[in-house]
């Protein structure tokens, strides 16, 4: 698949993770008597990734973060001249996202963006006021488990077709557990579209949402691939099959 293909896939897989999720907690979170609550919001998150991934997945392996793309190199999964376009493809999707949630936005009398605009955020700009501690490690330590979920959902020999599915799933339990600390990012482009429109604080902290998620899936990359073996599956059939799984987060190398 050309590059520019994959990387228009991995601009508008994460548009709409930006629009998605974000939306969810900007525009519905706590509509009058029916607002959807953290609950809804993880859940958005999941979905947005669930179904970009089967729907863009075979094009560019469905990153839509670059945490994502930079854990899966150090998982031996991902070439490194790649690395930056998809970087600067999934920056520019999560910044278009968050610019379409701040057209609909507006549209309401009172809106103001010092609400946060689900931007990320640590100590006073933290849902639960938590310290730039509790934030930097609950980053890095979501993000390893996130990045072991998606090498193992997508390992040759995982269950064949079912990757979309355990990846949102395991995004929605990452935010049913850590927005209350920092918003949930464990996506630097998740976190910089926001911040791009909220300014100030959102950008004075935007370095810890880069910092820790992206070392937390380094962790997890280097760490799956001492845990994994790596030897050939024992029949042809197997091979196919899960070919089928790979291509959700590999599919870059299918080029």
């Amino acid at each position: 698949m050309p590059l520019t293909k994959r990387l228009s896939a991995e601009f508008l897989g994460t548009l709409w993770l930006v629009l998605g999720g974000c939306g969810s907690a900007v525009l519905a979170t706590a509509y009058p008597s029916l607002g959807i609550g953290f609950a809804g919001v993880s859940l958005a998150f999941g979905l947005t990734v669930l179904t970009m991934a089967y729907a863009v997945g075979h094009i560019s392996g469905a990153h839509f973060n670059p945490a994502v793309t930079i854990g899966l190199w150090a998982g031996k999964r991902f070439p490194a001249n790649e690395i930056l376009p998809y970087i600067i493809a999934q920056v520019l999707g999560g910044i278009a996202g968050a610019g379409i949630l701040y057209l609909i936005a507006i549209g309401k009398p009172g809106f103001d963006l010092a609400g946060g605009f689900a931007a990320n955020g640590f100590a006073e700009n933290s849902p639960g006021d938590y310290n730039i501690v509790s934030a930097f490690t609950v980053e890095v330590v979501m993000t390893f488990f996130f990045l072991v979920v998606i090498l193992g959902a997508t390992h040759r020999l995982a269950p064949a077709g079912l990757a979309p599915v355990a990846i949102g799933l395991c995004l929605t339990l990452i935010h049913l557990i850590s927005i209350p600390v920092t918003n949930t990012s464990v996506n630097p482009a998740r976190s910089t579209g926001p911040a791009v429109f909220v300014q100030g604080w959102a950008i004075a902290q935007l370095w810890l949402f880069w910092v820790a998620p992206i070392l937390g899936a380094l962790l997890a990359g280097f760490l799956y691939t001492w845990l994994v073996s790596e030897e050939a599956p024992p029949a042809a059939e197997t091979v196919t099959v899960v070919e089928e799984t790979v291509v959700i987060v590999e599919g870059s190398d299918e080029a």
